[in-house]
């Protein structure tokens, strides 16, 4: 088996629920022999990578990260991962900064769309996701426009998202308030889907369907192309 690289802390709570899916992944067919991967986990400084995004150091943020991530490979990862949505809006500048495969957690969730036949997705995530447009280059090359939240959507999601779920808060009225928001965005524009374009938010919506349309789990679909990468020959 190859030897897993995570850059985790982004937060910590899905950064718990990678580990746990991977290993979970791996039990089945293990017929009891705890064959489990090896897996290196760099959990950085949220705090810190967030508040150079907040000021618009971009470059001071790639820095951060591509240092984790070499740290990674130096410690002998064969391929890596970031257990978050927000960092992959520098992953091609990352994935330069390695010797190492980077397996994008967009890019399999634009796959998982597509072979699902989906053509209109919603995204939900941080404000950094859904204000910029790494989402939307990606799926556009698979035939799909990312359909975003109205402002005050945007606005409820990302707070919540830092001042509760990051933090391990689950309350029932924001799961309510969230779930409200998919309806309202199927009804008003037509999504197919919804993206969990953060990883905290399959914590507080873990059903598979929300107001009749698919919810896509970022961190199960790029937990199945770790699994599959890391149980490969190539």
């Amino acid at each position: 088996m190859k030897r897993i690289g995570l850059i985790g802390g982004l937060g910590p709570e899905a950064t718990v629920d990678y580990y746990k899916a991977i290993i979970d992944a791996f039990k089945q067919g293990n017929a009891g022999k705890l064959n489990y991967p090896e897996i290196i986990i760099s959990s950085v400084n949220m705090y810190a990578f967030i508040g150079k995004l907040e000021v618009g150091d971009y470059q001071g943020a790639v820095a951060y990260l591509a240092d984790k991530l070499k740290a990674l490979e130096r410690a002998g990862a064969d391929f890596l991962a970031l257990t978050a949505n927000t960092p992959h809006l520098f992953f091609s500048e990352l994935q330069k900064e390695v010797n190492v495969p980077m397996l994008s957690i967009v890019e399999a969730t634009a796959r998982e769309a597509q072979r699902l036949g989906l053509k209109c997705p919603g995204l939900m995530g941080t404000a950094f996701t859904m204000n910029s447009g790494f989402f939307s280059e990606v799926f556009s090359r698979f035939g799909m426009e990312v359909i975003m939240p109205s402002s005050i959507q945007k606005k409820y999601i990302n707070e919540k998202l830092f001042s509760e779920i990051e933090l391990g808060i689950f309350k029932d009225e924001t799961r309510d308030g969230l779930i409200e928001i998919i309806g309202e965005m199927k009804a008003e524009q037509q999504i197919d889907c919804i993206i969990m374009g953060c990883t905290e938010l399959p914590l507080i919506l873990e059903d598979s369907v929300y107001n009749g349309i698919p919810s896509l789990n970022t961190t199960q679909i790029h937990v199945n192309e770790i699994v599959k990468w890391c149980k490969s020959d190539d």
